[in-house]
């Protein structure tokens, strides 16, 4: 008799009972076992914690410490003085009269902020002709650095030559002193902050209009409303909660002021522009006082703070 023997395809191998069951589990999708490693996340959230702490919370907290001391850097030694700073602060008049002067900017530039920003975006979403061309012009200007937005408005606030007074002679009116004249300085910061910072609130407009869905204006339409009714019943409504976030953005932003200030009129004149801020920075590195500049600093912070809190509260409120 001969032997039968029955060999395998070429290039195949017999496999035993225990691989060919593991190949058929895998093949079913059972899922392998990884290995972990403990404390693996908190070496990938390392790095962000070590910067986080070196650049944002030991500088607060090294600050919070030097409003309590009498630091300067005139001396180097320093002392504890409790909360003689505060005090201070709390009745020192250039304080109070650079914290009115940032309330004023904050009310003059935060409502035309918003209020022009939404008519903006209004209207390049109403498919106005050169679409490209109006977000262009309505953003570019955010893009400018501080210096190149105050050299250019210089130039425009000239009281010989700059275009505003020419403009206003060119009508028979007399000219304005732009940056002198006390009752019209802020405003001219105020108009030089909206020109340049408003594109960031059109831009925010803008991606909210057109992720709005056309449904209910459709419906609108078909029931005879015209188109300020559908904007005033309809559209408005829907941007209720961006108008809630670039106002409370807008309002903190410019409760920061400082940089156009700084350069184009160094607070003055008379100190009638000079913000919180400026003030900090002139007691502190003007005047040398570090500790009572970080109290200055910590008061308006936590007057910030109570802003911010105050604004989430009613804007919650209405919704």
């Amino acid at each position: 008799m001969r032997d039968v023997t029955t060999t395998a395809p070429l290039g195949t191998e017999a496999q035993t009972g225990p691989p060919a069951a593991g190949a058929a589990g895998r093949r079913r999708g059972t899922p392998r076992r990884t290995r972990t490693t403990p404390g693996a996340g908190f070496l990938f959230v390392l790095p962000f914690l070590l910067v986080f702490g070196l650049f944002m919370v030991w500088p607060i907290v090294q600050g919070l410490w030097m409003s309590f001391t009498d630091s300067s850097l005139a001396l180097r030694d320093t002392s504890f003085v409790g909360f003689d700073n505060y005090a201070e602060a709390l009745g020192d008049p250039d304080v109070w009269s650079s914290l009115g002067n940032t309330v004023v900017f904050t009310v003059i530039s935060s409502v035309p902020l918003v209020l022009i920003a939404l008519a903006m975006a209004l209207l390049v979403h109403s498919g106005l002709a050169g679409q490209w061309a109006w977000r262009l012009a309505f953003f570019a200007p955010y893009l400018l650095p501080v210096t190149v937005v105050t050299l250019i408005w210089t130039w425009l606030y000239q009281p010989d030559l700059g275009l505003g007074n020419q403009l206003l002679t060119t009508f028979g009116l007399e000219p304005v002193g732009w940056l002198s004249d006390e009752s019209v300085a802020m405003w001219s910061v105020a108009a030089l902050t909206v020109w340049w910072t408003i594109g960031f609130n059109f831009l925010l407009y803008l991606a909210a209009l057109q992720s709005l869905p056309p449904t209910f204006d459709e419906a609108a339409a078909l029931d005879g409303a015209g188109a300020w009714r559908r904007l005033w019943s309809v559209t408005l409504p829907q941007l209720r909660r961006t108008t809630v976030l670039v106002a409370m953005l807008q309002v903190l932003a410019s409760l920061k002021v400082f940089d156009q200030i700084y350069i184009l009129t160094k607070g003055g004149p008379n100190g009638s522009t000079r913000p919180v801020l400026e003030y900090v920075y002139d007691v502190g590195f003007t005047g040398y006082r570090l500790g009572y500049a970080s109290a200055i600093s910590y008061l308006f912070f936590a007057l910030v703070i109570v802003v911010s809190l105050v604004q989430l509260r009613l804007f919650r409120q209405e919704d």
